[in-house]
């Protein structure tokens, strides 16, 4: 907290370097190990396993996400102490009952090896490589619904270097709209995805530059962002 005050207040009351610091601290959190490795990867979870998100332009909804974030990051400090299997044994043990919950099995049932694996795909944007499609084909075999086979299958895929970097971009919009405004992108007062479309499409055009997008710069400086600080 104390380093990334003085990240801004080093400005003294320089404006200018006040707006660009602000602006660099909010996406130092999206872009820090400890979110890219828990919000980040549920996510891409429910990108390959959509669930209530289904048919949506985004993959999972404000309430699951807030939920789903703190249980893989819970007792997960970066650097400090054992985390990194810390972080693991969180990884497995939610993505073990994600497969497990209603949803999940009213999706994927009692789908063949091939056909779970080609629907995870599939939801994924196609991101497997045939090398890869077939590794997981096999890690299933003649068990397909094993839970623990599925959580693995799951995670292989939505730790997919290729589905990181096709929804780098969507997922660090959709953040904006959590993080700062505490609410789906098609939640009121908005009542499409419009607003979500038009950021994705800056920060895209200017090729993930969120300062040259001006994307963060819009949200933190947003009214309905502002407004819930007043008195």
């Amino acid at each position: 907290m104390a380093f990334w005050t003085s990240n801004i207040t080093s400005c003294g009351s320089d404006a200018q370097c006040i707006e660009v610091k602000r602006i660099n601290v909010s996406a130092a959190f999206f872009l820090s190990i400890e979110f890219q490795e828990t919000g980040y990867l549920v996510y891409r979870l429910h990108k390959v396993a959509p669930g209530l998100a289904a048919n949506r332009p985004v993959p999972v909804l404000f309430g699951e996400f807030l939920q789903e974030t703190q249980q893989i990051g819970q007792g997960v400090q970066v650097n400090v102490g054992d985390w990194q299997n810390k972080l693991e044994a969180n990884k497995q043990a939610f993505t073990l009952a994600f497969v497990q919950t209603q949803g999940f099995i009213n999706d994927f049932g009692a789908l063949s090896a091939s056909a779970l694996v080609d629907k995870m795909n599939t939801n994924a944007g196609g991101v497997l490589s045939p090398t890869e499609r077939t590794a997981l084909i096999n890690l299933l075999g003649a068990t397909p619904g094993d839970p623990s086979r599925r959580a693995a299958v799951l995670r292989a895929i939505a730790e997919n270097n290729n589905l990181k970097k096709a929804e780098f971009n969507k997922a660090f919009v959709l953040m904006q709209y959590f993080g700062y405004l505490r609410r789906n992108p098609d939640d009121l007062p908005d009542h499409d995805f419009s607003g979500y479309n038009f950021w994705l499409g800056k920060l895209n055009d200017f090729n993930g530059d969120f300062i040259k997008a001006e994307m963060v710069k819009a949200f933190i400086n947003s009214i309905e962002y502002r407004q819930r600080f007043a008195p």
